[in-house]
This record gives C-alpha cells, sequence and structure tokens, in this order.
C-alpha cells in the first residue's frame, strides 16, 4: 500500500519552525512569501566588495599555534642603571604573572576565635549550644529562620500552654550542662587548629648575647681556717683596744679641710691627666683628618711651581694655600705674626685692635700648618695684644706686649702669664708696639726689649721669679722743650713705633717714631742718639737690618713709602779716641711709593735682595733688586674682601711661603714662585769661571738645563752651601747694586 500523505497541519508546522529560524542578524535573505512552500525559494549570499577570495589550497592550509605562559602585555626592553657597575643595562627577567580578577575574602572558620567574637555579638548560637535531639530534630539556621516543612511545628509550639514552659527550660539548662559527644562548653578555650603545638615544644630559647656586654665574674677564692671560742675572743679584745686608741686621739682642727683639699687636688690631677691623653689623641685624629680634607692643597705647598715662570723671567705669582681664622678672634685684627725657630710649621699670631675707641681684650693664638682648622694653643688676654716674640733658644717662651702698656712672659704649657709687669715694677704708660728677645746676659738671666708711645725703651730681666726693668733711653725731640709753670723745662717725648737690633752688633739698634725719625742707638748710651735721619713724613711703623748685609735696613712708613738705607762706617773723636760708631747716610739708596698706607715690610731669609711688603688696600708687594730695581715682581691682591686692611707679613726661615694678616683676624699663607726666590749663582764669584767665555756659556747652560738654583728647590744628594760662603756671595750681589745709586765719595770712603 502507498504510504499516506503527511497531514497539511503537520506540513504547516514545519514550514513556520524553518521560517523562525532565519534571524534578522544572518547573512541570508528571504525571497517570497513565507508559506509552506518557501523553502523551494532561492538564497543569495550578501559579501562586502573587498572580502578576501581564498582558494581550497589556501582554505586548506594549517596554521600552527602555540600557548606559552608568557604575558603579551608585560613590557619589554626595560632599561635600569646599575649602581654597582655604575651603567644602564638592559632587564633580562620580566615578571609574566598576569592577574586577571582577584577578590579578597571576608570568610572565617567557625571554631575560630575571631568567629566566635562576631557570633556572641550578633547573638548567634555556637555550636555547641545548639546539639541535635535524638528524636531527629533539626537544628535551626544560622540566621534564625526555620527550615521548610518546620512552619506548622514552629506555630504548634508557639501555641502551648505557659505550663510546658518551664519544663523546656529546665530540659535546655539539662542539655546545655551535660554537651554531647564533639562539642565543647560555652567560654572553653578551643586549640588553634591551624597553629597548634603542645606546651611541651614551646620552651624559651636563651638569645645569643655579646661577649663584651656581660660583666665579669665576681673573683673568687678559698677560704679555710676554723673557728673556735678563744680565737672569737681574742678578736674582741683587738677591736676593743682599737676603739679606746682612737678615742684618746685628740682631733687637730683643720685636718678635715686639707684632707677635703687633698681630695680635690687629686681628683683634679687625675682629671687633668685624663684630658691630656684624650686631647693628645685627638689632636692627632684631627690632623689626619685635616690630611685629607686638605690633600689637594698639601701636594700644591710640597710639589706644585707654577709653570708659567719658565716663559717670563722679570714676574712672578703667589699661590693661596691654607687660611687660618678663630671665630672669637674675627672682630680683631692680627697685630703681630712670629715663626717659631724650632718647629718650622708652627706660627703665633696676636690679636687685638688698633682702634682706641675699640679696645677690649686680646688673644693669642698658635696655628699649625698640619692643623689649619683649628688653633694648636689659645690664650685670651684681658687687654689686646699688640706684639709677640718667641724666644731663638727656648721656643716655649713667648714676650708679649698689651696695649695697656704692660709687658708679660708666657710659657706654651701653661694658660695664665709666667711673669706680667704692673704699675710697680717700670709698666708702660702707652701700649707697647714691639718686643724684642736678646742673649742671655753673663748670668744666663733671660731678657728682652720693648718700646712704647711713652717714649722709652725698657730693658726687662727675668730673674727667678721676678720682673725687673731698667730704661734704656729716652726718645726725646731735640730743640721741642716745653716750659713748665715755675719755669723750669720739660723735654718733649717722641713715640717710639718700631725696633730691632743689630745681627752681629747687638749693642746696636735703630728705633723708628711716629715722627718718622729713625734713631740709630746703642745700649751703652743712654743719654744720646748716635745718629739720626728723617726718614719719612708720618709714622713708621717698621724698620729692619738686611739679614745678610751688616749696614743696609729697610723702613716702611704711612707716608705710602717704603726705603732701603745703609750705614756707613764712620770713626768719632772721642776720649779714648778708639772706639767707632755707625753713622748713617741722610738719604735713602732707594725708595718705592705703593700708593697706599705700607703696614710692614719684611726681608726674604734666601736673599739679601728680595722684599714684601703690605699695604692698607689688601695688596702684596715683592721686590727683587738684583731683577729690577724699580717695579715689584708681584702685585697680588690677597684680601678676599673690600676695605680689609692687611697689618702684618713675615716669611718662613725654611720653607717656601709667606704670611699675611689683616685687621679681620685672618692669616692667609701663600706660596711663593719659582721667579721670586732665586738664588745666588756661585760660580759668578770666581774669577777663573767669569774670564773665561767657555766656562761662562757652560755653566749658564747647566743652569738652564737644571732650573737655576732656586731656594725649596734643592736637589737631594747636593751638598749644602757653606753658610759663610753664601753670606759672602749675598753680600756682593747686594753691593754689586748699590754701586750703581751709591754716591762717588760714597765709594771711596
Amino acid at each position: 500500500m502507498p504510504p499516506k500523505a503527511a497531514p497539511k497541519s503537520k506540513q504547516g508546522d514545519l514550514s513556520r519552525r524553518r521560517a523562525t529560524r532565519i534571524k534578522d542578524g544572518d547573512d541570508m535573505t528571504d525571497m517570497g512569501d513565507t508559506d509552506g512552500d518557501d523553502w523551494m525559494n532561492t538564497k543569495t549570499l550578501v559579501k562586502p566588495d573587498d572580502q578576501l577570495d581564498l582558494n581550497d589550497q589556501e582554505l586548506k592550509e594549517e596554521f600552527t599555534r602555540i600557548l606559552t605562559a608568557n604575558n603579551p602585555h608585560a613590557p619589554q626592553n626595560i632599561v635600569r642603571y646599575s649602581f654597582k657597575e655604575r651603567q644602564y643595562k638592559q632587564t633580562s627577567h620580566v615578571d609574566q604573572l598576569a592577574i586577571h580578577f582577584a577578590l579578597d575574602g571576608n570568610m572565617l572558620h567557625k571554631e575560630s576565635d575571631e568567629a566566635k567574637r562576631q557570633m556572641a555579638k550578633l547573638g548567634i548560637p555556637d555550636s555547641g549550644e545548639v546539639a541535635g535531639s535524638e528524636g531527629g530534630e533539626t537544628t535551626p539556621a544560622a540566621g534564625g529562620a526555620p527550615a521548610e516543612g518546620e512552619e506548622g511545628k514552629d506555630e504548634t509550639s508557639a501555641t502551648q500552654g505557659e505550663e510546658a514552659e518551664p519544663a523546656k527550660e529546665g530540659e535546655q539548662r539539662e542539655e546545655a550542662g551535660t554537651p554531647g559527644p564533639g562539642t565543647a562548653a560555652k567560654g572553653e578555650k578551643l586549640t588553634n587548629q591551624f597553629n597548634y603545638s603542645e606546651r611541651a615544644s614551646q620552651t624559651y630559647n636563651n638569645p645569643y648575647r655579646e661577649r663584651g656586654t656581660a660583666t665579669e665574674p665576681p673573683p673568687r677564692a678559698t677560704f679555710a681556717s676554723n673557728v673556735t671560742q678563744w680565737e672569737i675572743a681574742d678578736a674582741y679584745h683587738e677591736d676593743f683596744e682599737k676603739q679606746e686608741k682612737s678615742k684618746e686621739k685628740k682631733t687637730i682642727p683643720g685636718r678635715k679641710e686639707e684632707e677635703k683639699t687633698r681630695k680635690k687636688l687629686t681628683i683634679t690631677e687625675t682629671q687633668g691627666d685624663d684630658i691630656s691623653r684624650i686631647s693628645k689623641a685627638t689632636k692627632i685624629v684631627e690632623r689626619m683628618v685635616n690630611q685629607n680634607t686638605y690633600d689637594d692643597i698639601a701636594q700644591d705647598f710640597k710639589y706644585y711651581e707654577d709653570p708659567s715662570d719658565e716663559y717670563r723671567d722679570n714676574e712672578g705669582t703667589m699661590l693661596p694655600l691654607w687660611r687660618f681664622s678663630y671665630e672669637k678672634a674675627k672682630k680683631l685684627a692680627v697685630t703681630s705674626l712670629c715663626w717659631n725657630p724650632m718647629y718650622k710649621d708652627l706660627f703665633a699670631a696676636s690679636y687685638g685692635s688698633y682702634d682706641f675707641m675699640k679696645q677690649g681684650s686680646g688673644m693669642i693664638l698658635f696655628f699649625s700648618l698640619k692643623n689649619p682648622s683649628f688653633a694648636e694653643y689659645i690664650y685670651e688676654t684681658d687687654s689686646g695684644v699688640m706684639c709677640l716674640d718667641v724666644h731663638p733658644e727656648h721656643p716655649y717662651m713667648v714676650a708679649i706686649g698689651f696695649y695697656d702698656g704692660s709687658v708679660g712672659v708666657y710659657n706654651v704649657q701653661k694658660k695664665e702669664p709666667v711673669h706680667r709687669c704692673t704699675a710697680k715694677n717700670g709698666k708702660h704708660t702707652d701700649p707697647v708696639w714691639q718686643v724684642r728677645w736678646q742673649k742671655d746676659d753673663l748670668e744666663n738671666n733671660h731678657n728682652f726689649y720693648s718700646v712704647s708711645s711713652d717714649g722709652r725703651i725698657v730693658h726687662w730681666t727675668i730673674i727667678k721669679n721676678e720682673l725687673l726693668f731698667e730704661d734704656v733711653i729716652t726718645l726725646t725731640l731735640p730743640g721741642a722743650a716745653g716750659e713748665g709753670p715755675d719755669g723750669t723745662k720739660v723735654n718733649t717725648v717722641g713715640c717710639g713705633t718700631a725696633f730691632d737690633f743689630h745681627r752681629k752688633n747687638d749693642y746696636l739698634f735703630l728705633v723708628g717714631t711716629e715722627e718718622g725719625k729713625i734713631h740709630q742707638c746703642s745700649k751703652a748710651y743712654s743719654s744720646q742718639f748716635l745718629d739720626t735721619v728723617d726718614a719719612h713724613n708720618m709714622a713708621v711703623y717698621k724698620v729692619r737690618w738686611n739679614p745678610f748685609h751688616p749696614r743696609i735696613y729697610i723702613t716702611c712708613s704711612a707716608d705710602w713709602t717704603v726705603k732701603i738705607w745703609e750705614v756707613s762706617s764712620k770713626t768719632t773723636a772721642d776720649k779714648s779716641e778708639t772706639s767707632s760708631v755707625e753713622a748713617q747716610t741722610k738719604k735713602p739708596l732707594f725708595t718705592f711709593d705703593l700708593n697706599n698706607s705700607v703696614g710692614d715690610v719684611a726681608w726674604a731669609p734666601y736673599s739679601s735682595t728680595v722684599f714684601a711688603a703690605v699695604t692698607a688696600d689688601g695688596k702684596m708687594f715683592v721686590y727683587d733688586l738684583n731683577i729690577n730695581k724699580y717695579e715689584p715682581l708681584c702685585e697680588q691682591m690677597v684680601a678676599q674682601k673690600k676695605k680689609t686692611k692687611l697689618t702684618h707679613v713675615e716669611f718662613n726661615p725654611k720653607d717656601p711661603i709667606i704670611i699675611v694678616g689683616d685687621d679681620r683676624g685672618n692669616v692667609t699663607s701663600l706660596k711663593i714662585s719659582p721667579n721670586l726666590r732665586k738664588m745666588p749663582k756661585p760660580y759668578l764669584e770666581d774669577p777663573s769661571i767669569v774670564n773665561n767665555p767657555i766656562k761662562l756659556l757652560y755653566y749658564e747652560l747647566l743652569d738652564k738645563c737644571e732650573g737655576g738654583p732656586v731656594f725649596g728647590m734643592e736637589k737631594k744628594g747636593a751638598p749644602p752651601m757653606d753658610p759663610k760662603q753664601k753670606e759672602d756671595n749675598e753680600i756682593a750681589k747686594l753691593d754689586k747694586i748699590l754701586s750703581m745709586v751709591r754716591e762717588p765719595n760714597e765709594d771711596k770712603k
């Protein structure tokens, strides 16, 4: 039998289902009506115009995809700076961890302490309180809501009478009193399930300690003895006798005070010893630190020589080195400078004020080139210190002159002055401008001289513990005597400002005054001057003999000039007709105008023709008469601030450096360039070399190759020059220069 045709209703349902499968967003579109025959209609594909057409081979081509754990968004080529290698390096390892989702949980274990506290706070009963009944009763949920299917039971239990309530409360109490298995009573401390260890394993381990923090154990000794009744009785008798003897002794008044003073002295002595030991150690450490801090300056001081001096013969420079200052002395002026004769790196500086309206305390400071940051010795005085001088044979003794007219002697090892004069024993009435040590007398007593504005030249002698004085000469002004009220004539006294003693003839000395005069005096003549010269128009600030030539000296003044003078030998007729004194020439050999007030002048210790001067405008001038007799080889500004006056200058006797003081309490050290410290050439004094042109040319070429003799640059292993020969060479060099400016009559004499 042929199959039966499907009913029409089923075919209609099938067509409807096919029609509903096509959605609005599909690529296929409907053509025709959506009746039962829509499946027979044609369909077209809609493609974009720029769609890529691939053939079957390209469609069948396989592409391998590798799944890796690398993060595609991780940064690459990260460059970081390496402090160890001091360069930028690429970071090879990059963190590939990618976090897609993170949620902080807030769940707690229900048996933990925190969960119990929260449940008690919210009123939720613990698991131990809620126990299941034997008849299969279910426990309520955590939120207190009843389970499904038990609503009727709750309602019936709520409608029960009041008689059943006490019985239930009693049952609940009994159940709470007897907890079931696996549950804990209320308030019982439970063990931590996550971190639990037995009590036996929780012993405390003693930590390790450093051996240095542990105290030394008390000393132990083994003692053994027998104790009997007669030994005890003997001990009591001995103690009783000691008490009786102490009672018989009479108490001496004042003994307790003596004992207290002795204890204090012993305490201070021990403290002083400890402080002195610590101070020595700290000084050594401080010098080590400063040596590293100022290492570049120390290297320049020792080795640096200005290379530009090779290309300029008539010029030189000054290289600034260290700058010495003290906080409490910034408002004071440097009134004097003096190098220590034994320790060539140590110098003393005195501090005071030249303004009579601003007088106050003074200071004495000792600085060392090894420690430029702080003074080695510090002494404070109640009056301004105007001058000082260190003893040439005893470097610990220092003579001091004060603004109030007194003089004193200090020992570097003590804080207080060893000797100091008062109004009873010859104190000056005006400021003391200069002091100078002299050779010990016949009884080996130390002595020194002082000059003051009161016109007195005083000789001070230290005899045991006393400071005795003796007036050597009074600086009277000739022809300026005034009449007193009763008709008596009073001599007008000059004001002494500076003096200097002859290097060989110690009885001869020169004195400069505020009137501009230079007096030639002798220790043997106390009533008259050997000679007087009107040297300057204003006050003379410094007068110094040449360290080599016995007849040459130099002066500087407030009239802006520096002058060089010569003393000629002249025989004078007197009672013995055998004595000869030194008479000065009336005209200076050289005069240099520095365009400002000249505060100080100093001869160089290595050459008879080199000297340095400082002015009130902050400049320093260095002259060498052997190279240029008219212009300075070096003119340099030393003061760092404007309106700073330079007060004093001093050469180092061993090293090629110079120190300069100003009115702001600063002392500046400078190194002299090779052109400013050339030594004399010994071969020029040998006639056999000078008369032979070949030998002379040979020695000149040798000097050029070796750089010539320069102070401070002597070759190692070279024999030192004889002092007598060096002095003769310096005298001959200076005489050769002075012969050009001397008058013919003086040369004949």
